[in-house]
């Protein structure tokens, strides 16, 4: 047993002295790829298989001669920042130099030199005091660490200790290691651009015990996702929204569409409903539509988008990607372009006002029950007349019967003149 337990110390020092011990200035660290880019991730809780959406992270990552700057926020649904921090670090060596972080717990700064000193406000009990730690070097900024992974000679079987300072009110220590435990080949699957070759990145934080999977290019060493788990079980995860990628000829013009949609005096307006035109017959039975026109009901969402030269493109790739099962994000300022509104009565009523002569490209969907009636045969009954036989007749029922129905509507609108209103029939004929 003893020599088991030697064997096993023996196998864990082998293994930690794996791992290599990477501080600023190391020349591992390759400084050319990092580089200044602009990202946003969607940002989810993960639990029982589910997820659900509670923000995004947004990532500006700017370089210069002198220094490299790290610009994070989470965002919330309702589009206003609930977490900001920055950190800046010496482009040369990534030794820290300022750090500022801001939410509703906490807002402090801190600038790192001979000591570090600073200044930490507490919001939940409106205490705040100066920061003055000792420390001086010899560490990396807790929070532009994960940025750097990607400048990292990354390759299968890789494994680094990375020294992190965290400020944290009451404690002495403030530097912990950052483990890299594990790099491996994987691959990650993007709804918009396909596949690609990453490196799985496994990554434990000691000092807040907290356990990620990053997932970073082999070719661009672009972020693309990162699994999380909490210190308390909870999981996160964060996936880039390629808000980047631009398959485009046409340069969208933002102030000319934004006009489009309010600044003009046009209306268009309509009725929404699916609708079977016809009877049918299948296999000698009568079936009856009962309900031919479903109106889609009150709430349903419709959308309004200029059909310019960019949407048409935009409309286009989609409807080719979507048989690979992707899609083609739009910028955030193309998407404040396109106009909703809701279907604002029990007959299928909407309408859009503000808008300039010009093409637009309505769409809705909405699912609905579809009522028929069959006639069914349920026997047969046989003639005979002075015991001859004259023939059989079926015998047969009506019933009625439901079933879910989706439909999809879109349709091309024009507005040929300032203050022309237009009304549509936006209907799916089956």
């Amino acid at each position: 047993m003893r020599m088991i337990r030697v064997l096993f110390f023996a196998f864990a020092v082998l293994n930690a002295n794996a791992q290599s011990l990477l501080k600023p200035g190391d020349n591992s660290i390759n400084k050319n790829a990092i580089r200044n880019v602009h990202f946003e991730m969607a940002y989810f809780s993960v639990s029982g298989g589910e997820t659900l959406e509670i923000g995004s992270f947004d990532v500006a990552i700017n370089t210069n001669e002198k220094t490299v700057s790290v610009f994070t926020k989470i965002i919330s649904p309702k589009g206003n920042s609930i977490w900001a921090d920055t950190s800046i670090a010496d482009i040369a060596t990534l030794k820290p130099i300022y750090r500022s972080s801001n939410n509703s717990e906490k807002q402090y700064h801190i600038k790192y030199g001979n000591a570090i000193e600073g200044y930490y406000y507490d919001k939940r009990s409106n205490k705040g005091h100066q920061v003055k730690d000792n420390k001086n070097g010899g560490f990396f900024d807790s929070f532009i660490y994960p940025y750097l992974l990607g400048a990292l000679p990354l390759t299968s079987g890789y494994k680094a200790i990375l020294p992190v300072y965290e400020y944290k009110p009451g404690t002495t220590n403030n530097i912990s290691n950052t483990r890299i435990t594990e790099v491996k080949s994987s691959m990650h699957k993007s709804n918009i651009t396909g596949e690609h070759a990453v490196w799985q990145v496994s990554v434990f934080e000691e000092g807040t015990n907290v356990k990620c999977e990053y997932y970073i290019d082999k070719e661009s060493r672009k972020l693309w996702k990162v699994d999380m788990l909490a210190s308390n079980g909870k999981k996160y995860l964060l996936v880039d929204k390629e808000l980047d990628y631009n398959p485009f000829t046409v340069t969208f013009d933002k102030e000319q569409t934004y006009k489009m949609v309010t600044a003009g005096s046009g209306t268009i307006s309509g009725q929404i409903y699916a609708r079977d035109n016809e009877n049918t017959t299948k296999g000698g039975i009568a079936i009856l539509n009962v309900n031919k026109k479903q109106y889609a009901p009150r709430g349903t969402t419709v959308i309004l988008i200029p059909y310019t030269d960019y949407f048409k493109e935009w409309i286009a790739l989609n409807e080719k990607l979507r048989k690979k099962g992707q899609a083609v994000p739009l910028a955030k300022e193309a998407a404040a372009c396109i106009k909703q509104t809701s279907v604002y009565d029990n007959d299928g009523n909407f309408e859009f006002t503000n808008l300039m002569p010009g093409n637009y490209y309505l769409f809705t969907e909405f699912g609905y029950t579809h009522t028929f009636s069959r006639t069914d045969i349920v026997g047969y009954t046989d003639t005979y007349i002075n015991g001859l036989f004259q023939g059989t007749t079926a015998n047969t029922e009506v019933n009625r019967y439901k079933t879910s129905a989706a439909a999809t509507l879109k349709k091309i609108v024009t507005i040929n003149k300032e203050g022309e209103k237009v009304n549509v029939k936006l209907k799916k004929t089956l």
